[in-house]
């Protein structure tokens, strides 16, 4: 077993105002973001320009906290949405899902598409490889905040977390999710989208590779206490939000090489050169 390197989850404290690790991970996965897509939108062909960035990003961070908000109280916190309606607005008191996030992040991507007249496609493409590094950091928030650990485990790497009432060894799964959603998954759609793609290739990509990570992953995670185990007896909540997620992945990876324009485009290619 391995001691928890106990970190204090408030990194700065001034006063009453206490700022933690968490927050700081959002904010340095935002600026990571914001770098990235700098670079990335100076590369021939790239759907947002540099003026543009700016704006993407603060669309991208109202998607993530309004989304992941809102997603964690209807997608896990009903019953304490209904009896506290107020408590939604205590951003302080944590509870942010990343699947709420996600569709926080589409809607926002899909307003500023209209609004710029970018194709929702090619925008989302551009976006999701700016994704994993927020993640991985997240996650690392998560771990040294002591929450969301796993399951109880005699693995040699399994760790005591000090605000756990059980005192059990368990996976240290926060790390799990850092390695797969995080590092793994970011490798993956750099690699991916370093070439060309078909429209929505991309999108398809991280949706498919995402779900499967993070489906995985909670075979190691301790389900929410409020919730457990739901269908089968043994399926989390996390695992049936990422069914639909690997769905969507298989659906548009299908309709990017499969789908009407990219049939529409080989005939084109094959009529210049002279092939039918």
């Amino acid at each position: 077993m391995l001691p928890y390197p106990e970190i204090d989850p408030v990194a700065i404290a001034l006063g009453p105002v206490k700022v933690h690790w968490y927050g700081l991970a959002y904010l340095a996965g935002l600026a990571f973001a914001w770098w990235l897509a700098v670079r990335r939108s100076r590369l021939p062909g790239a759907a947002v320009q540099r003026e543009q960035v700016d704006d993407l990003i603060f669309f991208g961070a109202l998607g993530v906290v309004l989304g992941g908000r809102i997603g964690y109280a209807l997608f896990y916190g009903g019953d304490r949405m209904a009896d506290d309606p107020t408590w939604l607005l205590r951003l302080w008191q944590g509870g942010m899902s990343f699947h709420g996030g996600m569709l926080g992040v589409i809607l926002a991507m899909y307003i500023f598409a209209r609004r710029r007249n970018i194709g929702v496609g090619a925008l989302l493409d551009f976006v999701a490889p700016l994704v994993p590094v927020g993640l991985g950091l997240g996650r690392l928030g998560n771990f040294i905040g002591q929450e969301l650990w796993g399951r109880p485990s005699d693995v040699p790497w399994a760790m005591i977390f000090p605000r756990d009432p059980l005192q059990l060894a368990r996976h240290p799964s926060q790390l799990y999710q850092f390695a797969l959603e995080g590092v793994l998954l970011g490798v993956i759609l750099l690699w991916f989208s370093s070439r060309p793609r078909p429209t929505w290739a991309v999108s398809g990509m991280f949706s498919l590779g995402y779900g499967c990570m993070r489906f995985a992953v909670e075979f190691f995670r301790e389900p929410d206490q409020h919730i457990g185990f739901e269908a089968l007896g043994w399926m989390t909540r996390g695992q049936l939000l990422c069914l639909p997620m690997m769905a969507l992945g298989i659906f548009l990876l299908v309709y990017a090489y499969r789908g009407p324009g990219q049939r529409a485009t080989s005939r084109s290619t094959l009529k210049k050169s002279g092939r039918k």
